[in-house]
């Protein structure tokens, strides 16, 4: 079942069995939420805020909004926490929590091997993401090389959010109704 990430609309409907027992409308108040799988979700979240900022700020620089002196520093830090952190997230669902979950459910291991290439793919889209980022911040003296790499910076963010955002997704939609149906000690918690 190869479902590249890039191409993607969502998970094969025979991944997401337990959705359809567990929907993600009902997630919050459901007894098992509160605790890893409400982490989860807020750890997806700050993901989600760290490039939306990132992007908005990227807009207003391209826009003359943003002085680019107070661009740099900003993009800087954002886009560091942000790339230690998914790549510290990733390393910690990789290690951890796919070996246990899958366990949990064998209609689930394809979806947990989609995970593991998604992984390996985002990290191209980060390493671009991270060269897109340094060639803009070495323009900051000349406008002009600013302009071009800030644009191109821009695009591949918008590229990143999205296939981030669909990773994202899919996983929630398959971690989540796992740790609602057999709750967090199932995963050692």
């Amino acid at each position: 079942m190869d479902q590249p990430l890039e191409t993607r609309d969502a998970l094969p409907d025979a991944l997401r069995v337990l959705l359809r027992d567990y929907p993600r409308e009902g997630w919050q108040r459901d007894p098992n939420f509160h605790g890893l799988a409400s982490m989860w979700l807020d750890r997806h979240l700050s993901f989600r805020r760290l490039l939306g900022l990132m992007r908005t700020d990227a807009e207003a620089l391209l826009d003359r909004r943003l002085d680019p002196q107070a661009w740099a520093p900003r993009l800087s830090r954002l886009g560091g926490h942000f790339v230690s952190d998914l790549h510290g997230h990733h390393h910690i669902e990789d290690d951890h929590y796919f070996p246990l979950l899958v366990q949990r459910d064998a209609r689930l291991v394809q979806g947990f091997d989609i995970l593991d290439r998604d992984h390996k793919a985002l990290d191209g889209h980060l390493n671009a993401f991270v060269e897109d980022a340094n060639a803009a911040l070495r323009a900051l003296e000349d406008e002009a090389a600013l302009r071009t790499g800030a644009g191109r910076f821009h695009a591949g963010l918008l590229r990143l959010e999205g296939f981030l955002d669909r990773h994202l997704t899919d996983e929630e939609e398959l971690i989540v109704p796992v740790i609602l149906r057999d709750g967090e000690g199932a995963l050692g918690h």
